[in-house]
């Protein structure tokens, strides 16, 4: 049996961009000549679709991603947030969240964001250093993040996160060192640092193909890691997931959601979505989606997800957050198999290697990371893959 609860968080995807910067894969094209107000029609034809076929109950959290959200103009930005209102009922303490490029945020954009429901923002900042935004193709600079951050301030905004990358081309220890420090001098609620990954149909993997990508050598990759750690841990941040660091009770709910293996609505270009058993993912060029969301629902493809690939599903993501998997959980979403009884001799070798530690919390037991375990998560995770 696979969790089939109806879904209690939403995705939805913008695709545009001011430009595409060189190590991105994301679903997302350049703004300029884009028909965003056909694609916002698009949008509200999906949602129409999708309530129709998965009428929504209460929506827990929100995330708008991309692409760029806040390349929205402010009357499009209100006709979104109002469409986004109208289709699904959203709970009195929803978590409303939206990407937003430190470019492309003044106060009127703000405004409307605060007016239309969004509650809190994740800043795409990758680095306080303007020669490294420019060499991965960022189109901000480091007086674009404090005064983006003054502005979303200014308008009310509390709950901000900051994106920020380590292992980028020729970065060195101390200038990430100094952008840590940096983002954490504004004093957040929240920080995202990810690790870069080379990914295909980028201009960075073009380069790697080429030998033209000097990357950090693989012990001072993990030598920043051990440095974010170290530097988030002390300032008084937990560290609730590998990448993601927070404030007690400012983590991100709705990606806790992921996390969890929880079921999503998935809406937009390229968006997955996750319900009822079922994965979908979105067709992804602008007019395609334009084209297929106004005939009905705009899917690529949809298949039914086994119950072993959902256990493994589970496993792989859950052991993300540092607070592990408990078992009673699986037992939710898996009612007829014990977490024991399916992954027994993977748990007991992961266990013996270092990697995982058993903990018990009242009357429940589960698993987690050992702190050996964080820094070989890959690892970890592959093993419920091959099991």
């Amino acid at each position: 049996m696979i969790h089939n609860t109806t879904p209690r968080a939403l995705y939805i995807h913008i695709p545009f961009c001011t430009n595409k910067c060189h190590y991105c894969d994301f679903t997302s094209y350049v703004l300029r000549g884009q028909p965003v107000d056909q694609y916002l029609d698009a949008l509200e034809e999906e949602m129409k679709h999708t309530v129709r076929q998965l009428p929504p109950e209460e929506i827990d959290t929100v995330f708008v991603g991309g692409g760029t959200p806040t390349v929205l103009t402010p009357p499009q930005m209100e006709r979104f947030l109002r469409s986004v209102r109208e289709h699904f009922p959203l709970a009195e303490g929803v978590e409303f969240s939206m990407e937003a490029n430190p470019g492309t945020t003044d106060k009127d954009k703000l405004a409307a964001m605060r007016d239309g429901g969004v509650n809190r923002i994740s800043f795409g900042v990758q680095s306080f250093d303007n020669g490294l935004l420019e060499r991965i193709g960022r189109i901000h600079n480091v007086d674009d993040v404090y005064r983006s951050i003054e502005n979303a301030r200014a308008v009310g905004f509390r709950n901000l996160s900051i994106d920020l990358m380590f292992g980028l081309p020729d970065q060195t220890l101390e200038q990430l060192s100094d952008s840590v420090e940096r983002a954490m001098a504004l004093d957040l609620p929240h920080y995202s640092l990810y690790s870069l990954k080379v990914e295909e149909n980028t201009l960075f993997h073009k380069l790697y193909e080429r030998n033209e990508l000097p990357l950090p050598p693989e012990e001072e990759e993990f030598n920043m890691f051990l440095l974010l750690m170290e530097k988030l841990k002390r300032g008084g941040y937990r560290h609730y997931e590998i990448s993601n660091f927070a404030k007690e009770g400012h983590e991100s709910r709705h990606n806790c959601t992921y996390w969890r293996n929880e079921p999503y609505y998935g809406l937009g270009a390229g968006a997955h979505g996750y319900a009822h058993g079922w994965r979908h993912v979105n067709v992804k060029g602008v007019q395609p989606y334009i084209d297929k969301a106004i005939a009905g629902l705009p899917y690529l493809e949809r298949h039914q997800v086994s119950e072993a690939e959902a256990m493994e599903d589970f496993m792989m993501v859950g052991l993300r957050l540092l607070d592990g998997v408990r078992c009673v959980r699986f037992k939710e979403q898996f009612p007829e198999a014990s977490l024991e009884e399916k992954f027994g001799p993977v748990l007991s070798k992961l266990i013996g290697d270092g990697l995982l530690e058993q903990f018990v919390d009242g009357d429940h037991t589960g698993y987690r990371l050992t702190e050996r375990g964080v820094l070989l998560g890959n690892e970890v995770f592959g093993a419920f893959l091959e099991a």
